[in-house]
Formats: C-alpha cells, structure tokens, sequence
C-alpha cells in the first residue's frame, strides 16, 4: 500500500560517531556491556538455547577476527591487519562514512570465489552456534563481481556453502543481494541483472534491498530496479531512516515497495508512520548496538526499540555487521530484554516475531515456532522455583 502521509522532517546531519570495539576486548561498547551485566543471568542462558531466525545481518560484515586474519594473510598487499589484536584497533569508527570505508576494504579481501565458499561457510557456522535456525544474510554481488570474480563462480560459491551449511549445522541460510547505494546506478542496474537472470540467480535467493549510506543517496532514484526485482518475485527489504530522518523510510515505503524496513531508526519521530508501520505490520529490522556504535542513536536508553513497541509495530532484533560492532545476536536479544523488560515468555515472541517477518515459507515458520515453543515450555518448566 502506499502511505497517504509524508513526514515535514528533512534528513538530519549524521552525528559523529565513535569506535566500535573488535571481540577480543570489551566485547560490546560501554552502554551494550552495562546493558548485559543488568540482564538477570538465567536470561542469558534461556537465550543462548532459544532457536532463532537473523533477518538483518550483513556478509562480509559477518566476517569473524579469525576469518578476517585469515583471508588478510591470504592478501597480503591489503592494509587490513592480519593480526587479531590490530584489527581491533583497525575497526575504530569516526563516523558512518569511515564505517563505509573500513567495510570496503574488508570486502577487498574477497577476491575468488574461494574466499566466497569460506567466508559464507564461516559465517553459518558462527549462527549455528548461536542456535539460529534460519537466516536471511545480506550479500553485495556488485561488490565482488566489480573486483572480477566471475559473477557464475560468485553463486556456485555461496549455493555450495548454503546447502553444505544446512546438511552440517542445521542451520538454513537464504540471500538478500542489496545494492551498494554509494555506488550509484551502475551498481543497481548490476545487482538487479544478477538478481533476476535465471541463468545466474541463486535458489537461495529471496530478497533485495539497499544499504550503504542514506544522506546523499535519495531512495526514489533506485524505483525502477526494485520494480524489476519485485516482478521477478523478490520481496523488498530496503535500509532507511538509519541517518536520515522517517521521510527516508516514507520513501522506501513509497518508491520502493518496502516489505520490510532495514533499521527505520527515525520512525519513532514520525507517529503517523508508526501508526502507518503497525497497521499494516510492516516489521523494523531493529540492530541496537550497530545503532549506538554509528551513532545512528546516542545511548541505549535512548533508543527507539520502545517507542517502536509502544506503538505496536513489528520489531525484530538483529546483529548487522557483529564482529565489526562487537556483538552477536544472543548478546542483541539480551540488549532487548533490558530496553524492554522481556521475560522468558517476551524473548520467546520476540524470536516468533523474527519467524512471522521472515520470507521462511509456511511449513518451516510452523516448525521454527513450535520449535521455539517447545524450548520456551521445556526451559521454564525445569526452572527452580523461587
């Protein structure tokens, strides 16, 4: 549908932005780890075990300190370092642009499809201990074919992980390939052939989207590739509203057909598209801590997530790029059980909430939930009384 209603608000300037710590030191930013210590402890292992479905987290931005140094070590004319220790220096964000930059020259390092099959692999393994069942993963295609791997090698690479992934973790993995919105038209035009020739597109492919940075990159101009991809049975699932104000999001909603919206930080300033958003339960992709670690948002406490939730809008809780910002996705939903109050019973429709947004089809949403609710019932059931 689209919306009657259009915010007065213009893009708002991005605020500076502050170092995201690498795992290996403080493991989340000050506000996340004092976030956690006040999460009682036994929702921290109610967490660990609840099965969970991811559907805003990034590829490349997925990539482990150890799969990181391994891939710099197989590069080594890259200046990203291939010890541990430095790249925890190397990941200190100045704001969202040097975040771009830093993003990029990670993204350098994957220069065969080799790297590709590793890389993805990888990544699924590091879900798959976090018992997430199902994940929508974020894939820039333009990003490497433009560095010259073959575009036919690109998807052999990430088809042969995904199912190789799903036969030996359990864990299903489906594709978002999002356009690179610094690049401009010339990336959209790529990633939507890509995305829709049927010699090329990948079986696991389910969406498309838009990231990078918003200011500067208006979302009306890409209109004519999420056409394309939508009619190509692709579902739409733009970032907006991340460092720009709630007419980013209008927009998305508007020009691009948006099923889902990547962040929608802003929206919270917008009650006519909070109420927009709950009516027709168009779900926020919600990433607490890349939020503070961009500052997309100040403080936790500040962030949105309730207002988001008092207005009754859709929210899922996701991890974005987690080794970069020092997180994952179980310490997320322990961020959203302090911001919210969350019980065992909240953080278990939270996760449902995850599977009713996701593109899973009808059967495997029936098995993830009921699977959820039987871990729910079993835990609380085994949980000493008080």
């Amino acid at each position: 549908m689209i919306p009657s209603h259009r915010s007065a608000d213009h893009p708002r300037p991005a605020a500076p932005r502050r170092r995201a710590p690498f795992p290996g030191r403080d493991t989340l930013t000050d506000h996340t780890v004092n976030a956690g210590a006040e999460t009682p402890q036994g929702l921290h292992a109610f967490i660990a075990g609840l099965p969970k479905a991811e559907l805003h987290v990034h590829h490349v931005g997925s990539a482990s300190p150890r799969i990181v140094s391994e891939l710099a070590a197989r590069h080594p004319d890259s200046k990203v370092p291939t010890d541990p220790e430095a790249l925890a220096d190397y990941f200190t964000f100045t704001d969202f642009a040097h975040f771009i930059d830093v993003y990029l020259s990670v993204v350098d390092l994957i220069r065969t499809p080799e790297d590709v099959r590793l890389l993805t692999y990888e990544v699924a393994r590091d879900l798959a201990r976090q018992q997430v069942r199902y994940a929508e993963l974020t894939i820039t295609p333009f990003s490497s074919t433009r560095r010259g791997i073959d575009a036919r090698g690109f998807m052999d690479a990430i088809e042969d992980a995904r199912k190789a992934a799903e036969a030996e973790f359990g864990t299903v993995l489906r594709w978002c390939f999002d356009i690179p919105g610094e690049a401009g038209l010339e990336a959209a035009e790529e990633t939507v052939r890509l995305a829709t020739d049927d010699r090329l597109r990948p079986e696991g492919l389910v969406s498309f989207g838009l990231g990078g940075p918003e200011i500067g990159v208006p979302r009306p101009q890409f209109k004519p590739y999420f056409d394309r991809a939508i009619a190509a049975g692709l579902r739409s699932v733009p970032h907006a509203g991340e460092t720009t104000g709630p007419e980013t999001v209008w927009d998305a909603l508007t020009y691009l057909g948006a099923e889902r919206i990547g962040h929608g930080t802003s929206s919270a300033q917008d009650p006519k598209l909070l109420e927009h958003l709950a009516e027709h339960r168009i779900p926020l992709e919600v990433c607490p801590t890349s939020n503070i670690a961009t500052r997309a948002v100040r403080t936790l406490d500040e962030h949105p997530i309730k207002e988001f939730a008092r207005a009754g809008v859709l929210v899922t809780i996701n991890s974005d790029d987690p080794p970069m910002f020092g997180t994952d996705l179980n310490s997320e939903y322990a961020v959203a059980a302090r911001l919210l109050s969350l019980d065992e019973a909240g953080l278990a429709r939270l996760a449902r909430d995850a599977v009713e947004a996701s593109f899973l089809d009808g059967p495997g949403k029936a098995r993830l939930g009921a699977e959820i609710d039987a871990y729910t019932a079993a835990y609380t059931a085994a949980r000493p009384a008080v």
